[in-house]
């Protein structure tokens, strides 16, 4: 009874560590990312590709309600995982930071400096009593003096840059395709692919349009593109990606195996 009341003080207790150097609630605020529907993110050489899954929970909900990839500043995108009322403050204020910016130095804020910027906001709540750790992660991509960086910020205040990332659900499967598809020298359109593929492999019946997020950034003109469902629908049905397409292959392989 005495461990676990030591263990359930660890719990409520953001400030305190507990005996082998955790913080529970950071650890939790984790868990509630992984319940988040899969945003995905990939470095190309020609720019930015972030992708999400923003299938609604019912048929009666607007499909554009449903938010998982933001614009932060022109140059900025950023895709979220976790609990949306968490990733809403974060990234309201990351437009904030991003505006100040502009106009105090009148030049766009760097990837690198905004991540951080953000982190160090994270940070501040995993050690101040009586408040708790944001429960979202995001990936911050956008272009940086001509170059495209990639971030991810996690709920203990930690920035990490990346090639490609996934975030939310089913992550380790969804980076395991993206390890296996990633290479160096990849073109935006291949980045599109790369990500598309990534989310389906996390939907095992194929995606719907309405269903996708898509946005992009190009290293020569930094201007953040949210993609339009009748273009993801072409996306989706150029790289076969579809749901129907899906059922179709599903049929054709029932046919065989009855033949």
């Amino acid at each position: 009874m005495q461990g676990q009341a030591q263990q359930q003080a660890y719990d409520r207790g953001i400030t305190i560590f507990s005996p082998d150097g955790r913080l529970y609630q950071v650890e939790y605020a984790r868990e509630a990312v992984k319940r988040g529907t899969a945003s995905i993110g990939v470095r190309t050489d020609e720019g930015v590709v972030l992708a999400a899954d923003k299938r609604s929970r019912s048929p009666l909900m607007e499909p554009a309600s449903v938010e998982k990839l933001h614009k932060a500043d022109d140059h900025v995108g950023i895709a979220s995982a976790g609990h949306v009322a968490d990733a809403r403050q974060l990234i309201d204020f990351a437009r904030r930071q991003a505006q100040v910016n502009r106009l105090r130095y009148g030049e766009p804020m760097g990837i690198e400096t905004l991540t951080k910027t953000i982190t160090d906001h994270i940070q501040q709540y995993t050690q101040v009593g009586g408040a708790r750790p944001f429960g979202v992660a995001l990936i911050i991509g956008g272009i940086e003096n001509g170059r495209p960086r990639l971030f991810e910020t996690d709920p203990s205040g930690t920035p990490y840059e990346w090639k490609a990332l996934s975030i939310g659900a089913n992550r380790t499967d969804v980076r395991d395709y993206l390890e296996e598809g990633y290479e160096d020298e990849l073109g935006l359109e291949d980045g599109i692919e790369l990500a598309l593929g990534a989310l389906a492999e996390a939907n095992e019946e194929g995606l719907e349009p309405e269903g996708v997020g898509l946005a992009t950034i190009e290293a020569e003109e930094p201007q953040y593109v949210d993609h339009g469902v009748e273009r993801i629908e072409g996306y989706l049905s150029e790289f076969g990606y579809l749901a129907e397409d899906a059922e179709e292959s599903e049929d054709d392989d029932g046919s065989e195996e009855a033949e």
